[in-house]
């Protein structure tokens, strides 16, 4: 950071959510240079209690003047909330980082991972959007590939844990595991997500549109593209909800413009920054959604070249979608703004 003595006014909107304590628990864990910190959520949340360094905060209920003197607002409670209040933290002299869905194809906001385009953060006009998670970890593992050899085309489908959905979900996945393993032939209430998820995988993550696609699947074609900044690049993806409860995970096949091979892959990614190589299958070893809990790196795997097609390659990549896929992006996002004197 450019001036460690200096210190930023930051309020969380959506601090009663899972996302909302990650990005708590990353501001601690990182030393962010917070001053005053203001927890913010719905009327329907405020007034539960969040824990900063040690001190306890009663959550306020947000509205348009709450952003009076803030700096920077790390903003996850929902696209709509987002529409409504993010504006008007601009107005007051807050840049937004948005976790939601509702900024980020818009051409005026940046789409921003660091690592992969943080030079598009100079371009930002108080709104900085976070990708969808899934889209987050694919494109840390994409990018060196891309600047080497260049993409045509991906196909990727998801494994994405309940968390994405939110806490209700999880605690919905448990209820009805508990319930089935008492008795299999139980009827489980369905609730938050679209089908029973216990036992079971979802092929349905957000709704369904005119083309087929889910908006979850059209995220990740729409934002790889706008983050790599490279519309010709053809994407297709599948997106299915798994009882996990947290961790995204993901088979993606990458056809390259030239040929490259799996140690070449292996080399370029593992010195790509919060990326790690985890391939040695073997020897068992390969990620799964428990290896990346509560970790900042995007774990990869199961690389090898894909014998159906010429200049194919094939990966798995885990993340934790809670933490990398969202919070630990978000607080990123600000340090370089701060390192860069875009604050």
């Amino acid at each position: 950071m450019q001036n460690p003595k200096s210190k930023y006014n930051v309020c969380v909107l959506g601090a009663t959510g899972m996302v909302g304590q990650e990005m708590i628990k990353v501001l601690e864990q990182r030393n962010f240079p917070v001053d005053r910190f203001l927890p913010l959520a719905s009327e329907r949340t405020a007034g539960q209690k969040v824990t900063f360094r040690g001190k306890e905060y009663t959550v306020e209920v947000a509205t348009p003047d709450s952003f009076e003197g803030i700096q920077i607002g790390l903003f996850s409670a929902g696209a709509k909330v987002s529409a409504a209040l993010a504006p008007e933290a601009v107005k007051k002299g807050c840049v937004v980082i948005d976790n939601t869905s509702h900024f980020r194809m818009d051409p005026e906001v940046p789409l921003v991972v660091p690592e992969v385009n943080g030079h598009a953060l100079k371009n930002h006009r108080g709104i900085i959007a976070n990708p969808n998670c899934s889209t987050a970890q694919m494109v840390l593992v994409l990018k060196p590939i891309y600047d080497a050899v260049g993409i045509e085309r991906i196909v990727v489908s998801t494994y994405q844990s309940t968390s994405g959905w939110g806490k209700e979900a999880v605690k919905e996945m448990y209820e009805q595991t508990r319930t089935l393993l008492a008795d299999p032939e139980a009827k489980v209430e369905v609730k938050f997500l679209p089908k029973r998820i216990a036992f079971n995988v979802v092929p349905q993550i957000d709704q369904f549109l005119d083309n087929g696609y889910t908006k979850e699947e059209m995220k990740m074609v729409n934002e790889t593209k706008k983050i790599l900044e490279d519309d010709s690049i053809k994407i297709t993806a599948t997106a299915v909800r798994v009882p996990v409860a947290i961790g995204h995970s993901e088979s993606v096949n990458i056809q390259t413009k030239k040929k490259i091979t799996a140690q070449q892959v292996r080399e370029l990614i593992s010195k790509f920054p919060t990326v790690k190589v985890m391939d040695d299958p073997g020897q068992g070893i390969y990620p799964t959604p428990i290896d990346c809990v509560g970790k900042d790196e995007t774990l990869v795997g199961r690389i090898r070249e894909d014998i159906s097609i010429s200049n194919g390659i094939e990966m798995w990549i885990v993340s934790d979608n809670l933490r990398r896929g969202a919070a630990l992006n978000a607080v990123l996002i600000a340090e370089r703004m701060i390192a860069d004197s875009l604050l």
